[in-house]
């Protein structure tokens, strides 16, 4: 049998979307219910660069369900000095772990690793996609407004962003519709390969037709928004000298009060953090009534959990 890994958004249909989105709910309201769902699977989260959410969220995730974790970080590994192939990695870790989750900068080395390992591959960020995150936003979503299909997502600023790349594909795959206002440019707007495959995921799952754009002007893709969403400027990609002119380039797409004035008056804001006061968004709308981000951040522990259970049983 295949092994399945999730590395991507795409991985998964709209039914395992779905899916998903109920074992998380049922895993959030009864978690007695699955504390030896996991019992004696081991889980390595290996990770190349700084975390918080993701390493203590699959931490907890493991240890609640009955497994073990083996946290693993790559300063330390031969592979990150350069004196392993990631294959041979692969191929060993599938020997000693049930399952792997990866924090790596380079989408191409996970591809590479899951290609070459027989247990499963949880892509736990790069720089290209951040598939737990937005499952996880989508659960928030939900609670929220009672479904997903039919609502607006507004995303401001850097467009060229794992976050806004799993966006674009979840989105799309639920019948959201989507409007990301980045400024112009290929260092920030999102792939144009990531938006194809949008369009063409919506076409395939949605008989309604989503509007998915790229856009900027700010305050067209605020009208009507359901959701207004950011992330930082300056992504773990983005070298700290680029840190003034981005700020600049940025600045008009900053969520501001303003921003959620012109969204609808139910709308929510979102952050899938760690989130930079005063540049993608002002500390007014961080701390308003309107602000669900603690709220994602909770549900992290409970989508992973259920992407742990549909990978391991």
């Amino acid at each position: 049998m295949k092994t399945r890994h999730l590395l991507s958004i795409a991985d998964l249909s709209k039914g395992e979307i779905i899916k998903l989105l109920k074992l998380a709910a049922a895993v959030k309201k009864h978690p007695k219910e699955y504390h030896r769902a996991l019992y004696e699977k081991v889980l390595l989260t290996f990770f190349q660069m700084p975390s918080l959410r993701t390493e203590v969220s699959f931490d907890v995730a493991m240890f609640t369900m009955g497994g073990e974790v083996v946290d693993y970080h790559s300063e330390t590994s031969p592979w990150a000095k350069g004196k392993e192939s990631i294959e041979d990695v692969a191929k060993v870790i599938s020997r000693y772990v049930d399952a792997v989750m990866v924090r790596m900068h380079d989408h191409k080395d996970l591809l590479k690793l899951a290609k070459n390992c027989s247990v499963p591959v949880i892509n736990g960020l790069t720089s290209y996609e951040h598939p737990c995150q937005v499952l996880s936003d989508m659960q928030t979503i939900q609670e929220k407004f009672g479904k997903l299909s039919g609502l607006r997502l507004a995303y401001f600023g850097d467009g060229l962003n794992n976050v806004t790349h799993s966006l674009l594909l979840a989105c799309a795959i639920l019948g959201m519709h989507i409007s990301v206002a980045c400024p112009a440019g290929r260092d920030y707007m999102p792939d144009p390969k990531v938006v194809k495959q949008a369009k063409q995921l919506a076409r395939k799952y949605n008989k309604a037709s989503i509007q998915i754009e790229v856009i900027h002007d700010p305050i067209k893709a605020a009208k009507d928004a359901d959701i207004v969403y950011t992330d930082s400027w300056m992504s773990y990609r983005i070298p700290p000298e680029e840190k003034p002119k981005r700020m600049k380039i940025f600045k008009p797409f900053q969520v501001t009060p303003r921003i959620m004035h012109k969204a609808r008056k139910h709308a929510v804001f979102m952050h899938d953090l760690p989130g930079l006061r005063g540049m993608e968004v002002t500390s007014s709308v961080m701390d308003s009534k309107q602000s669900i981000i603690y709220d994602q951040a909770e549900n992290r522990l409970h989508m992973e959990k259920a992407i742990l259970l549909h990978l391991l049983r």
